[in-house]
């Protein structure tokens, strides 16, 4: 027989482990609340309150906006320009104010090659604009 009852007066040899776990839990507890909490300072550098004002901001120059269409034909604000020209009028466009840089805003077909936009994002890096948008239409 695989299952024996306890019909025959015979005590039960089985723990009982509720007790045990509810012991456990509580001890578990104790260790949590009484553990050090380890705390790291961490260094903050607040601003601090300064007499003269900022300079006021000029206002910032029009956006250039790039236009990749699926042919990968680069069109610098609606005029049709050779990729390899891009490069020198963004620094000639950086040179202007390197501090007021205009935004450039770059829109792609959808069917663009990204070889295409790989050399534009190039070479306004190396023209070192540092305001890029991508524009979704």
């Amino acid at each position: 027989m695989a299952f024996s009852s306890n019909a025959g007066g015979s005590a039960m040899a089985d723990i009982n482990v509720t007790p045990l776990v509810d012991v456990m839990l509580v001890l578990l507890i104790i260790f949590m609340v009484t553990m050090p909490i380890q705390s790291v300072p961490v260094d903050v550098d607040l601003p601090q309150k300064s007499l003269n004002p900022p300079p006021q901001a000029k206002d910032p120059p029009d956006p250039i906006e790039i236009r990749i269409d699926a042919s990968g034909q680069v069109f610098w604000n609606n005029t049709p320009t050779p990729v390899t020209a891009v490069q020198q009028m963004m620094k000639t466009e950086v040179e202007r104010d390197p501090n007021n840089q205009p935004e450039l805003q770059i829109d792609t077909s959808e069917d663009a090659d990204y070889g295409t936009l790989a050399k534009v994002l190039a070479a306004a890096k190396n023209a070192e604009m540092v305001k890029i948008g991508f524009v979704q239409n």
